[in-house]
Order: structure tokens, then sequence, then C-alpha cells
């Protein structure tokens, strides 16, 4: 393995100047004297690591002075891990998940473009997750404050004449993901039309957040926004729950198709009355939930009350939450997904969904979602939420 400082380039700020200067980084030189020069901007703990993975597709291992690590793998540009000091994983990954393009991986962050869902001819949630990604020895300059202490790879996909085929537009997508020395870590993606008319897209950045169990977990943001519910035809309800929470077991007693006993979710109240096509068999409810809520806050809270820990969610240009989670008929669906793993997952996704992105020729997108791990006592005094 071969320790790399900041991919291809460092973007450092030399005394006196008031902007940051982009240099590009010669690997032949003693890490000594790049140490030396850029001692002042550059942490020398930080830095990354490429590999291969059993399957030939290179990853790359983003570390700080912390102890913290991140794994990106080209494969789909998607992180595969992310893990706090302690060396405890934050992300969930199926044991069924299958590593080997094209197919998608079940878990980590999934980058979902240019669809999210099931719609059209594209493939679900789009081609992006699918695809081997290069590593971008020409980024775009980023503000000095998001390279500066941080471990970080730029990423780039274009499209093939496959993609074009179904997808006729031509696009730059260029990735940054980023670990800071708190741990935080950082995704900005970058969507550029050079084709010669506009298009359109939809992005999620499909996070799989591990849990220790789903009936312990708590989402504060979202409370009274509408959404779409994708189990019901994607029908507008609002929220109207202090807080999104889950039961790991939940059945409700069916009356001619109707609902007539309680629901101790908080999605119970949007429903009484209706008729639920969607329930199963033998009068229990199916506790899948996937929801699409519209114009959220920029932070959101996700509180795993056992592990005492908040998953602290802040987003640009993502004005959409998307939450789903699998529960147990879904799972046993899924052949990359274990029967009782939806128990320690749940999917909180920064995305642009309900309003598609329109560029026009030459005109760039970016969306950015910042991952943070605190005590859960802290989040109820020190976050906007």
């Amino acid at each position: 393995m071969k320790a790399l400082a900041f991919w291809g380039y460092l973007e450092v700020e030399f005394s006196g100047s008031e902007n940051g200067t982009l240099a590009p980084f010669n690997p032949s030189l003693p890490v000594s004297f790049v140490l030396e020069r850029f001692a002042a901007d550059w942490d020398y703990r930080a830095a990354i690591e490429i590999t291969k993975d059993w399957n030939g597709v290179e990853q790359v291992l983003l570390q700080n002075q912390q102890g913290a690590s991140a794994r990106v793998s080209l494969h789909g540009g998607q992180v595969t891990s992310w893990r706090n000091k302690h060396g405890e994983e934050l992300l969930f990954t199926s044991s069924k998940a299958i590593f080997k393009p094209p197919k998608a991986m079940r878990g980590g962050i999934p980058i979902c473009f240019p669809q999210f869902g099931n719609c059209g001819s594209l493939e679900q949630h789009g081609f992006a997750r699918n695809k081997v990604w290069a590593i971008d020895d020409d980024p775009q300059l980023h503000p000095p404050n998001d390279s500066h202490g941080k471990s970080f790879i730029d990423l780039l996909l274009k499209p093939s004449e496959d993609d074009l085929k179904c997808w006729p537009h031509s696009f730059e997508f260029r990735l940054r993901v980023s670990l800071a020395t708190s741990g935080d870590l950082t995704l900005t993606s970058r969507v550029r039309n050079v084709n010669g008319k506009p298009f359109s897209f939809s992005f999620a950045y499909h996070t799989y957040f591990l849990v220790s169990d789903i009936s312990e977990v708590r989402i504060e943001g979202l409370e009274t926004l509408d959404y779409l519910d994708n189990l019901c035809e994607r029908k507008r309800f609002t929220e109207q729950g202090d807080a999104i929470t889950f039961e790991s077991e939940e059945t409700l007693e069916l009356e001619n198709h109707t609902l007539v006993n309680k629901m101790s979710s908080t999605a119970a109240h949007d429903f009484v009355g209706q008729e639920m096509p969607w329930l199963i068999d033998k009068k229990t409810f199916s506790r899948q939930v996937s929801r699409l809520y519209l114009s959220s806050p920029n932070v959101i809270a996700v509180l795993d009350h056992e592990k005492k820990r908040t998953y602290v969610i802040r987003k640009e240009g993502l004005p959409d939450v998307s939450v789903w989670n699998p529960w147990e008929k879904k799972s046993k669906s899924m052949v990359d997904f274990g029967d009782e793993e939806y128990k320690q997952m749940l999917c909180v996704d920064g995305a642009a969904i309900e309003k598609p992105v329109t560029l026009k020729p030459g005109e760039e997108w970016t969306g950015r979602l910042q991952l943070s791990v605190v005590p859960s006592s802290f989040c109820s005094e020190h976050l906007d939420l």
C-alpha cells in the first residue's frame, strides 16, 4: 500500500496571501519535504491509501490522526465504511451484499443519479451507483476550508455510450469524499451539464445508518412536514408526531379491509379509516417505511437510544429527505439482504427528488452532505432542529 497526501493536488494557503493556491502534488517528493513546506496547513497524519478489493476494484481508505476512517469504493463512488476514532462502524452493510460490478452494493452510501426510485427506462436509483468511477486527476477548485486538515479523494464519472443510449445527456459528475479531524464525513457532489441542451435529474445520498435496534431509534427534524408515502401510491400526508419512531413488532386488526385498531407508530393517524391495499395477508400490517419528506430543514438528527449517540445530518442543495426501512416481509424478498437485518439499519437520505434539478448547458449543481456523531444528550440543546 502506498500512502498519498490528498490525491493529485494540495490546496494550501501561503502566509501573507489572501487566497488558497492549488498546487500539483508530486508523488516523487519525500514526505518530509511536503510536511516542511505545508506544515501550517496540512496535518501530515491525514492521508489516504489506494488499494484493491477482492474483485480487483480500487478502493480508497481515508484516515485521520484520531483513528477515524472512511472507505470509498470506485465501484459506484460509494462510501462502504465509516468508523469513529474507537474503530466502531457507523454505516450498515448487509452480510449478503454483492460486491461485484455491475450489481449495486447493499449498504454504505450509494450515489443515486440520475434518478431515485424506479421509473422510466432507467434502472432503479439510476446508473451512477453501478458504474466504476475514476480518480479525478484534475479536480475543480473547492473552497479552501473544504480541504484544510482533511483527508479526501476526488472522483469523476462521465457517461458511457450505453449510458447515453438510455439517458441521452452528457454530464460530468465530480464527487469529493472527505474525512475531517473531528471524524465528520462529508460528500460533495457536483453535476455539470456539458450537453447542448437542458436536462433534469433527481438525486439522493442513500445513507444506510447502522443502529443498535430499529425500536431504539428516533428521527428528529421532520415533524409537521408534508411527505409522499411510496407505500400508498405516493399520496401526500402531513407528519403529525413529535418524532418518527419505530416498533420491532406491530400487528393491526382489520375489519372489512379498513383500519380499526390503533397503531403504535407515529404513522397511525395518517391512515385511520382508509382502505389499506398494501397490508399483508392474515390481517397483519407490514411496517415497511418508505417516505419522502418535502422542504425539509438542513439539519436532521437520528437518535439511537441504546448506543446513546446521535447521527447529525447536515445538507445543502438537498431539499428532500427519504426515510426507508424494508421491515420483515420486504427483507425476506431481497436476495442481498438478511431476513432480520432490517432491525440494525435505517436509511435517512439527503435528496433532491420531488422537484428534479434542471441544468441548462454549462450550468452546475452542487449537493453536499455532512455526517457527524455526537452523544445523544448533546443533541437537544445544541442542534437547531
